[in-house]
Formats: structure tokens, C-alpha cells, sequence
């Protein structure tokens, strides 16, 4: 039985760094029919889904990635560098004709473009859900913003057992819906991670307005659920029935690239909280490993 089964997508990541990709007012300038060198190339895996797992498999848990993988060239050196974080590939769903890749630019700061590519029309819309995924001691969900809102409900649901932990990670364009359609899915989680953009827009406020060091919970569908809150360099908040939670980021000497760090967060907050239950040891357990993760090069 796994820990964890982290739901979610998987790519392959493709980094570029190099002086002759010139930038101006926080954009490369990049010339058409240009042809530009680079000085770093580094080639992983990444996907919301995959990097949670790796991160939690890291800190010691036995873990799953349920995604789609691509029947290309691909598809082995996927396979291998998932067993090679320690993550099971069981649950994985082998699709033909389908490709998922990120090309990574970086600037020498660790700040960077994503050009992205999934194939159209291949997109993940459904799962097949195996009746083995029960078995899962917990469950992570990652955002998921291709997947239709019906079935991701129906998923989070069948998904959620008595004793089992869910947590999810809802994507903006779902925190722009209607909260009441967000219900079931409330209801069948324990712990909801977004960041502070995402909140605003589930709580329709601006984010410049909202303090959230004093913000009083007022959505009746997460009144009893953990809520957790990152805002990159300002921090975490948590809030859980009447109790209020704060982290500091944790700041690395040099950041190297910026990718995956909210990722990172969440595996060490899932992987603390599994072990623990305890809201602040996660919270400091999510900052420690976001950290640690800008300062090297990959997703996770």
C-alpha cells in the first residue's frame, strides 16, 4: 500500500540558459529568425502531479504518480527517472500519439519562461479509475486545469476513503467558478493548498487588499477544513476552524531556478503532515523544501 498517490500531470523538461537570450523590462527579447546559444542545458521531468511525488518520495515515503504518459520516445526515459526518485509508475496510463513538453529559459537569477506544449486534443480530460487507487493510504490532487470540473469532482470523491487524507490543489480557472460548484469537492477534502492569487479569486477579493495575517475565513464549505496559503517570499498561512498559522519563506543562498518551487512546498508540507498531523512542523517542513528546491536546477 502507498503513503501517497499524487494525481497529476507528467512532461518532460527541457532547461536553456545563455547570455544571448537578451531581456528588457522582465521579457527575453528574442528576434524571429534568430538562432541563439546556450551555455546550460539540463533535461528531467516535471508536471504538478509528477514533482509532488518525487518530493514526497524524497522525504522518505512510499509513494505513486497516476498520469498519462505519452507512447513516444519519450516514454522509457520518463519511466526510468521516476523509479529512479523512487515513485511507482503503476498507475500511469500509456497513451498513443500524445507528447507533453516544457522548454525552460532561465535568466541567470533563476526567474523563467515557459513555452509549453501538450497535445491538442490529447489533454487530460478523464482518468481511468483503477479500483487498486483505493487502497491508497492518502491521496494528493494536483490543479489539473484541462480537467472537466464534473470529472474531477467525480474522481476527488471516489477517490476519498474513511481514514484517507485528500489534498488538493485547485488551479485558478477553477477558483473563478460559481463555490457552489466547488462543493463536492470541498466536501471530500481535508486539506485545500493554493496560493494567494488563487485564494483572492476563490474569495473574490483583490489580492492587494486581502491581509492575511488577519483574514477571517468566511467560505462555509472550508470551515472545517485545513486551508493552507503560500505567497512565495512573503510566506505561508494556514487556518484551520479558529486557528491561525504563519511560516517566513525560508530564503536559500542563491536561487537557481524557480520552477517547481510551489510544488516542492506542497510535498513537504503533505509529507510532514502525513507524518505528524501537525499544521506547523508542515508548514515549516513545506518552506525548508521549497528552498531547497530553487536553489538547484529541475522541477524536483
Amino acid at each position: 500500500m502507498y503513503d501517497l498517490i499524487s494525481v497529476g500531470n507528467i512532461s518532460i523538461d527541457l532547461y536553456f540558459q545563455g547570455k544571448s537570450m537578451t531581456q528588457d523590462t522582465n521579457r527575453f527579447k528574442l528576434a524571429i529568425g534568430g538562432k541563439y546559444y546556450t551555455e546550460k542545458f539540463h533535461e528531467d521531468i516535471g508536471g504538478g502531479g509528477c514533482n509532488v511525488a518525487a518530493g514526497v518520495a524524497k522525504l522518505g515515503l512510499r509513494v505513486a504518480v497516476f498520469g498519462k504518459v505519452g507512447n513516444n520516445p519519450f516514454r522509457e526515459l520518463i519511466f526510468k527517472k521516476l523509479a529512479d526518485k523512487r515513485v511507482s509508475t503503476e498507475f500511469c496510463e500509456i497513451v498513443d500519439d500524445y507528447y507533453k513538453i516544457s522548454s525552460i529559459i532561465l535568466t541567470d537569477k533563476g526567474e523563467r519562461t515557459i513555452i509549453h506544449h501538450e497535445t491538442p486534443g490529447h489533454m487530460l480530460r478523464k482518468f481511468y479509475l483503477h479500483k487498486e487507487l483505493k487502497n491508497a493510504k492518502h491521496i494528493y490532487f494536483s490543479p489539473l486545469e484541462h480537467l472537466d470540473i464534473e470529472e474531477k469532482t467525480k474522481m476527488i470523491k471516489y477517490l476519498k476513503g474513511d481514514n484517507t487524507l485528500t489534498f488538493v490543489n485547485l488551479p485558478a480557472t477553477d477558483c473563478k467558478r460559481p463555490i457552489a460548484h466547488l462543493k463536492d469537492i470541498f466536501d471530500s477534502l481535508d486539506v485545500l493548498i493554493i496560493n494567494a492569487h488563487e485564494y483572492s479569486l476563490l474569495a473574490r477579493k483583490d489580492y492587494s487588499s486581502v491581509n492575511f495575517k488577519k483574514l477571517k475565513i468566511t467560505l462555509p464549505y472550508l470551515k472545517n477544513r485545513i486551508l493552507i496559503v503560500t505567497d512565495a517570499e512573503r510566506g505561508s498561512y494556514g487556518y484551520f476552524k479558529d486557528e491561525f498559522y504563519y511560516q517566513e519563506a525560508v530564503k536559500p543562498k542563491r536561487i537557481v531556478d524557480a520552477t517547481g518551487a510551489g510544488d516542492a512546498y506542497t510535498a513537504g508540507f503533505i509529507a510532514q503532515y502525513i507524518k505528524s498531523g501537525n499544521i506547523e512542523s508542515s508548514m515549516l517542513s513545506g518552506a525548508k523544501y521549497a528552498a531547497e528546491k530553487l536553489s538547484r536546477l529541475g522541477a524536483n
